[in-house]
């Protein structure tokens, strides 16, 4: 790409080198969502061998990607994230954010999804996939946690706006934050007599969650996504909200195995919400 010299200092310039282009980006959607190795990219791309094989070089090229070998005879490795492509994913969830509502969506800003809309046919396609094996969060109490308890049989993993934040009536869908962590607290019982766990993320800082927690006394993990690793793994909705990207509300139902048994957005009836994820649970646990 041939640049005009004034781009030497332009940081949107810059970064437009590294994404490149299409492909570019979809390589590193796919990164993100845990396919990580050749032919799963290529698989999930659509993108020839040579052609992948040049992206993937240029982008380890460029820092964004490192190689990390998985297999000795013949010789294969993985393609993992470095510290910089890490920091690209608020970039990829934003653009996301920007594709659903201006491109796929007629540009209301909205907390919630329509049925017939791409943010729920993408939720919903989650059913059957799985959640990737070193994908963890930053819980209150500041160390990293995984997504999927590795002692349930299943888990219930619910993502929510933010608590503690004045919505008023400008966000359609946003409200019930409080409501919704106070429902799972008082459920919880129900779902440890079933073995079933409960993890609840959000895209506020660590030290936010951790006073809501203590206030509230909220019995399960709260994980942060601020720095959108879920969001970008499971291509999640989101919008923005009192100057952040923050999650639309959702809840996944996730056997031992990390695989998305259930599925529950929009979430609209948070007390019936959360009445149906503990029957789909203890579904899930007797079953597993």
């Amino acid at each position: 790409m041939r640049m005009h010299n004034a781009d030497e200092t332009c940081g949107i310039a810059q970064a437009a080198l590294v994404l490149g282009d299409w492909w570019n980006v979809l390589v590193l959607r796919e990164v993100a969502r845990g396919h990580v190795r050749f032919d799963a990219l290529a698989a999930e791309i659509g993108l020839s061998r040579k052609v992948l094989t040049e992206r993937l070089g240029r982008l380890v090229a460029q820092g964004v990607l490192r190689r990390s070998l998985y297999q000795r005879r013949p010789v294969r490795y993985e393609y993992l994230l470095t510290d910089a492509g890490a920091a690209l994913l608020p970039l990829l969830v934003a653009m996301q954010d920007w594709g659903d509502r201006w491109v796929l969506g007629d540009g209301s800003l909205t907390a919630t999804a329509a049925e017939d809309g791409a943010e729920h046919a993408r939720v919903h396609a989650l059913v059957g996939t799985r959640i990737p094996d070193d994908l963890q969060l930053p819980g209150a109490q500041g160390a990293d946690l995984p997504l999927v308890s590795p002692d349930a049989p299943a888990t219930v993993l619910f993502t929510y706006p933010g608590t503690g934040v004045e919505w008023g009536e400008s966000i359609p869908g946003a409200v019930g934050c409080t409501l919704e962590n106070r429902l799972f607290r008082d459920a919880w019982p129900e779902f440890r007599r079933a073995g079933v766990d409960v993890r609840g993320v959000s895209t506020q800082l660590v030290h936010e969650q951790a006073e809501f927690a203590r206030v509230e006394e909220v019995p399960y993990p709260l994980l942060s996504d601020a720095a959108h690793q879920l969001a970008a793994a499971l291509r999640l909705p989101t919008f923005r909200g009192a100057g952040r990207l923050r999650h639309k509300r959702l809840i996944l139902v996730v056997d031992a195995e990390r695989t998305v048994r259930h599925t529950l957005f929009p979430v609209v009836d948070i007390p019936r919400a959360v009445d149906e994820s503990l029957r789909v649970a203890v579904d899930c646990a007797r079953t597993a």
